[in-house]
């Protein structure tokens, strides 16, 4: 007896640029691995949550499951569904929108991608847990949204434009501490992860003017950028003998969710997945 063929499962990612996504390659390596019958597509906005909400409101309508939302729409992204995760709702950003019986749900998986990034890092015992986090825009927030949930207990922000910061302490609570820009080198001793959530050391922008010249061995430096691969920031701690975690872990780990939410189920963060992201990125970048 013959049987039917699956049903084409169809999900996406939506955002503004888009050519740049690794998403699209993770999702394909996961579904040639299970032999899924599914198809993972970039889909490409002008930047306005005008034309946002034309692109999801056409992927819905075309059938997909879902979308990834990356810059600059997550917070369109909260806006836009019906109902939303209480994830969603403490970083005010989405990075996944659900489309169940012709409503929209939102939900965050930034938050568990980058904690569960960080979890073969902080293992053993710990004599913090403190971070600094660099940065005090909608990737910090799921950064420290992160963080507390691996029960750190202490998070600085240090950000250029302080009102930023001390907006985004508030939101996080008693655990945050803003600190000036000039003063990041003072709490250094006290911290065990540095994280730059910024845009700085991304290609095209300018270097994090970060000096780790006085931060402890113990340290873990984070950059959630993966182009390129290795930042200023990165390199910095790399030369120093300094633990870093670049911004592949966090791409990997978050893209877990939204692949067993819609199209398949054996999802998983491996040393061969990282190897054909990273082959992926230097042809990108070559000449």
């Amino acid at each position: 007896m013959m049987t039917s063929p699956e049903k084409l499962r169809l999900a996406g990612v939506i955002g503004n640029p888009i050519g740049h996504s690794l998403s699209p390659v993770i999702h394909r390596e996961w579904a040639d691995r299970e032999n899924a019958n599914a198809y993972y597509i970039p889909i490409a906005t002008d930047g306005s949550e005008a034309d946002f909400v034309r692109a999801v409101t056409a992927a819905r309508d075309l059938g997909l499951s879902g979308v990834n939302v990356t810059a600059p729409h997550k917070e369109h992204a909260l806006r836009f569904a019906d109902t939303h995760s209480e994830t969603a709702a403490s970083v005010q950003a989405a990075n996944m929108l659900s489309f169940i019986d012709n409503r929209t749900y939102a939900d965050n998986s930034d938050v568990i991608g980058f904690a569960n990034a960080c979890r073969p890092y902080l293992e053993g015992p710990q004599e913090t847990k403190a971070a600094l986090l660099i940065g005090a825009g909608g990737a910090a927030r799921g950064v420290a949204a992160a963080l507390l949930s691996l029960n750190f207990d202490r998070i600085f922000i240090c950000n250029r434009t302080l009102s930023n910061a001390e907006s985004l302490a508030q939101s996080i609570g008693d655990a945050a501490t803003v600190i000036p820009w000039k003063d990041y080198k003072q709490v250094f001793s006290s911290v065990s992860i540095i994280v730059n959530t910024t845009t700085l050391g991304m290609a095209g922008a300018p270097p994090l003017p970060l000096d780790l010249n006085k931060a402890p061995r113990h340290v873990l430096v984070s950059d959630i950028i993966y182009k390129p691969l290795k930042t200023n920031l990165i390199l910095d701690a790399e030369q120093r003998g300094l633990a870093t975690m670049d911004g592949l872990a966090m791409l990997m780990h978050q893209a877990v969710s939204g692949y067993k939410a819609w199209l398949g189920a054996q999802a998983v963060v491996d040393a061969p997945l990282r190897a054909l992201l990273e082959e992926t990125l230097k042809k990108r970048e070559a000449p």
